[in-house]
């Protein structure tokens, strides 16, 4: 097309036209992006984000080449809550969303550097009952962190997370399967990585379902047996010995301990029985009549001071407190202390009496 023919009115009016529509488009696009919304507060409220996460959106706002920095800062403002939004307040229009990120982070985002939280990630094991997927998510989120701070290179980021993972994954037969620990040196991508835990883990869950079936499992039962499987201290052996105990064996087992346990209560009798004694012949009063040193006195006299025969807490005979299993019984107790009392006191004059040598 001649060049004459480019500064025609019509070309002109063209030109114009697509400029304004596609201007009409961006504006449009823009006001439909909006952020989650973030308060700082703590715990994170129900529709809001943390502000790693929340952060994060302002970066791709800050990379993207159609926003303006106001319009940055626009998005930033509307998207704060009190607190947060109090922190900023008094910056306006003419602050820079530099100034608005630097204010925020100082206040929200991590303040441990990059060495601290590296140290940190080398530390973080898997939970008790989390799953292996759920923990290398866990470990993604804090390697982030560290690269972001600067506490590794980006470079080694699957490497780590891949050598982290086999230390603090207690499931050494998923790592076993997917020989994870032969991967060091050429690790997967993320994606990679967690597509093989989550295959491996309905794997196991399928097999799961299966013992249930065949064994008649409860639910419980199956996920015990499969921990004992993944035991990394069990060997195969013990493996294929966890089975289910019959109920044949339980009942013989539970009739066992009632036998031992009623020997043990006859045995706990007869001692007490041996150290309480019988109530001795001197539990009466003396009358004026009586006369000490006497045979009598010393035939009843007995060797060993009387010693409690009953138990402290519930007062029964043939059991010891640290055994009952009763309920409390201090009347009874009261009782039983009192007569012990008195053989005591009777015990004592018996052979005080004894022991005192003869006027005559």
């Amino acid at each position: 097309m001649p060049v004459d023919q480019l500064n025609t009115p019509e070309v002109q009016r063209l030109v114009v036209e697509h400029i304004v529509k596609s201007s009409e488009v961006s504006a449009q696009h823009h006001r439909a992006l909006k952020l989650r919304s973030f308060s700082g507060k703590s715990p994170v409220p129900a529709m809001e984000v943390d502000y790693e996460t929340w952060r994060s959106h302002i970066d791709f706002y800050l990379k993207d080449p159609t926003f303006s920095d106001l319009q940055v800062v626009r998005k930033v403002v509307e998207s704060l809550l009190t607190p947060a939004a109090a922190i900023v307040k008094h910056l306006g229009p003419q602050s820079s969303s530099r100034s608005y990120l630097s204010l925020l982070d100082s206040a929200y985002a991590a303040v441990g550097d990059g060495d601290e939280l590296f140290a940190k990630f080398l530390h973080t094991n898997q939970n008790a009952g989390e799953k292996s997927s759920a923990y290398l998510q866990r470990l993604q989120v804090a390697l982030g962190a560290v690269v972001q701070r600067g506490g590794l290179a980006a470079s080694k980021m699957d490497r780590q997370l891949l050598k982290q993972f086999c230390r603090g994954c207690w499931n050494n037969s998923l790592i076993a399967n997917l020989q994870l620990e032969q991967k060091t040196d050429n690790p997967p991508s993320l994606s990679e990585l967690m597509f093989l835990l989550r295959t491996e883990e309905d794997k196991q869950a399928a097999k799961s379902n299966r013992m249930k079936q065949h064994l008649g499992f409860p639910k419980t039962k199956v996920q015990s047996n499969l921990h004992a499987v993944f035991d990394p201290f069990a060997n195969d052996s013990d493996m294929l010995q966890t089975t289910p105990d019959p109920p044949a064996e339980n009942q013989k087992m539970k009739k066992q301990i009632a036998d031992l346990q009623s020997q043990l209560a006859n045995l706990k009798a007869s001692k007490a029985q041996d150290l309480g004694g019988a109530k001795p012949k001197t539990k009466t009063p003396k009358t004026k009549d009586s006369k000490p040193h006497t045979s009598q006195h010393v035939a009843g006299k007995t060797n060993k001071k009387p010693r409690p025969w009953y138990c402290f807490n519930c007062g029964d005979d043939g059991h010891i407190s640290p055994s009952c299993d009763n309920e409390p019984n201090p009347v009874l107790v009261e009782a039983k202390q009192k007569e012990l009392r008195e053989k005591q006191k009777a015990w004592e004059e018996l052979n005080a009496t004894s022991t005192t040598p003869s006027l005559n």
